[in-house]
């Protein structure tokens, strides 16, 4: 359930006015051996979350992204393809985030009015994060890309299929029941997260994951545990 709006592209690329011009064959001898590749590749990742957030997946450039992480254009080529593939690759890490963060929440407590609190709190941490990764998976404008879509679908349904799993142990409902239901869940969790985000000011952090986990534990606590 990640709905969606698309963001403006630009229709040229240029580099933003604030981003320091970087000499790339001083570049190619410090990236040699000064980074293992895995930190590399989180240090590619995170200028990439910068530049795709700001300024949408078609208007961020691959000149641009090696700008903000200080490296030339061919380490960065090195790591990533292509410029969907560092998309893809920034997506994968912030969406295993997410899921993760949702099923740790579950997992944390046995008491069912805390995990739906819990899980209430993961979303609305994930959306209040400066980095702003929630854009790319709630804001996208590649969601109409085939390989972008699957992701964002696998992210609803694993984060579903945590929740869901708590349902139908506890209620004895049909595995299909209690992913609706779950779907429910999560869709209201990520609408209300963007929504007081959007709404910066009218309420804490706290007293909106109060109200709206109250809300939904309202609704699913109807639902009988089987004996």
């Amino acid at each position: 359930m990640a709905l969606m709006t698309p963001s403006a592209s630009a229709p040229h690329e240029k580099r933003p006015d604030n981003l320091k011009v970087v000499d790339s064959k001083s570049n190619d001898s410090k990236d040699k051996g000064r980074l293992p590749r895995d930190e590399r590749r989180a240090q590619l990742l995170t200028a990439a979350l910068e530049a795709f957030t700001l300024s949408g997946y078609h208007a961020a450039s691959m000149d641009e992204i090696a700008v903000r992480a200080g490296v030339s254009k061919p380490v960065l080529y090195q790591h990533f393809p292509s410029k969907l593939d560092l998309y893809l690759a920034v997506l994968d890490t912030h969406i295993d985030s997410l899921v993760f963060a949702i099923q740790k929440a579950i997992a944390s407590t046995s008491d069912n009015s805390n995990r739906v609190r819990r899980t209430i709190q993961a979303y609305f941490d994930f959306i209040d994060d400066k980095g702003g990764a929630f854009r790319l998976l709630f804001e996208s404008d590649m969601s109409i890309e085939p390989q972008v879509r699957e992701r964002l679908n696998r992210m609803t349904y694993d984060c579903a299929a945590a929740v869901s799993a708590v349902i139908s142990i506890d209620t004895g409902l049909s595995k299909e029941a209690s992913m609706l239901l779950a779907i429910g869940i999560i869709g209201n969790a990520q609408i209300t997260a963007r929504h007081w985000l959007d709404r910066d000011g009218i309420s804490s952090k706290e007293e909106a994951v109060a109200f709206v986990s109250n809300l939904i534990w309202r609704g699913i606590s109807g639902f009988p545990r089987q004996s």
